[in-house]
């Protein structure tokens, strides 16, 4: 306050001061008094947990999911991912639930939370007593995207669309036959690996012609007139090769399949009637055209009268590495299982102990115990590599190295030193066995 103010503003700005003061005293009053008369209650605090996502689960084929479909099921990435190795592992398809549940990248929890809706028979045997049981859903909906000519279409292409690989195979294969171009919707539908639902589902989306031209309908109606086959004589289907089965009327891929289910599924003969007509490759129509000119022999009359088959070779002599696909027939083995054998070998490079042949899939292993017990082995000229020094080539393709070709590819470049590579690795004892046998010791 400045002294040489008038007295007059003095005293105004003194009786200022004063009701400002007095103002402030009463609003502290009142501010107490209105705190005293309130009632706080303490806040009361809920944690929201995350939301888990619901897992609707229905019926499903683990051979006919995708990695998103995985996901669905609840699955992380890295989950399915060896889920999917593990399915390459067993051969490219569950078989059971019981091979299904043996991949450690599933939880017990997790297998029981799926086991009911799994469409897979309980354990292998269920499986090779019917195959066609568990066939996958024919009926599934296709994954089309948009308007597409069939013709462009790869193997990869009729996967993508909801194709099996072999259903996949024989429609390429059907094309081939119809002379590279499936020519219109009418000869497609005509495919045996297309059902009616997956061609009415198709069929909206196809760019080609609905009919056939009229030049090209009378070129495949002459074929079909040349291709039809009436029965008119007497057969034991237990005598019939492959080629055989064919002049009755089947294509190449139904022959073999009967042949398959007659050796091994029903041990090497038809026993009656009913066994011809449980075969899936066999419809009822075709099945009654045929049985009036089969003329089964009884079992003990067709062991009798089948000829045993002299080995001409020496197998005690022969190497496995060096066995041929002939020499597999000749001791036994199936077209298919002679040509597995002779794959996986190469694959490997060669054999390094006996014990390797039975790894091939699906093989009669009766029969292959029996080869490497007799036969002798010679694995001098397999090739070996140290980790550090292997072709990455030969890494990628190899059967036991190429799941793990990225890795030793990526820790080599730091450390070129086979014991710390291994190391590195961390793999289970019966895979670093294996990969050994082709790896030098140092």
């Amino acid at each position: 306050m400045n002294p040489k103010l008038p007295f007059q503003i003095r005293k105004r700005q003194i009786f200022s001061l004063i009701i400002f003061g007095i103002l402030i005293i009463f609003s502290q009053i009142a501010f107490s008094i209105y705190k005293k008369n309130q009632h706080y209650q303490k806040p009361q605090i809920t944690f929201i947990s995350p939301k888990v996502e619901e897992i609707i689960l229905a019926e499903f084929n683990p051979n006919d999911l995708d990695e998103n479909q995985w996901k669905n099921l609840g699955f992380s990435e890295k989950q399915i991912k060896t889920i999917l190795k593990y399915k390459e592992v067993v051969g490219g398809n569950f078989k059971s639930k019981e091979q299904f549940k043996k991949c450690y990248a599933l939880t017990v929890e997790k297998y029981e939370q799926l086991k009911d809706y799994i469409l897979l028979p309980e354990n292998n045997s269920d499986f090779k007593n019917n195959p066609s049981t568990y066939k996958p859903d024919e009926n599934k909906k296709l994954n089309i995207k948009g308007k597409f000519n069939p013709d462009l279409y790869s193997q990869k292409d009729w996967e993508n669309l909801g194709f099996s690989e072999k259903q996949s195979a024989a429609i390429l294969k059907y094309k081939s036959y119809l002379g590279g171009s499936f020519i219109s919707k009418e000869k497609l539908k005509e495919c045996f690996m297309i059902n009616d639902e997956q061609f009415s589902q198709m069929s909206p989306f196809l760019i080609l012609p609905n009919k056939t031209p009229e030049n090209l309908a009378n070129k495949f109606e002459k074929k079909k007139e040349k291709e039809v086959v009436k029965i008119n004589q007497y057969f034991d289907p237990n005598d019939l090769n492959q080629e055989q089965w064919q002049a009755l009327g089947f294509s190449e891929k139904q022959a073999i399949s009967i042949l398959k289910y007659r050796d091994k599924i029903l041990k090497g003969s038809f026993k009656s009637l009913e066994d011809i007509q449980k075969c899936f490759m066999i419809s009822p129509e075709k099945f009654e055209e045929m049985k009036p000119w089969i003329k089964l022999s009884a079992p003990e009359k067709q062991k009798e009268e089948k000829p045993t088959i002299a080995e001409k070779t020496d197998f005690s002599k022969i190497d496995l590495n060096q066995i041929t696909f002939k020499q597999l027939q000749e001791f036994g083995f199936t077209e298919k299982d002679a040509a597995g054998i002779l794959a996986f070998r190469k694959k490997l490079g060669g054999f390094i102990t006996k014990q390797q042949l039975l790894e091939t899939y699906d093989i009669d292993r009766a029969l292959g115990e029996k080869l490497i017990y007799i036969s002798k082995l010679d694995n001098s000229n397999v090739p070996k590599y140290s980790l550090a020094d292997a072709p990455e080539d030969w890494l990628k393709k190899h059967p036991y190295f190429r799941y793990s070709a990225d890795k030793i590819i990526y820790y080599r470049i730091t450390y070129p030193d086979d014991k710390k590579i291994w190391k590195f690795l961390k793999l289970k004892p019966e895979y670093e066995e294996k990969m050994r046998l082709y790896i030098i010791d140092k």
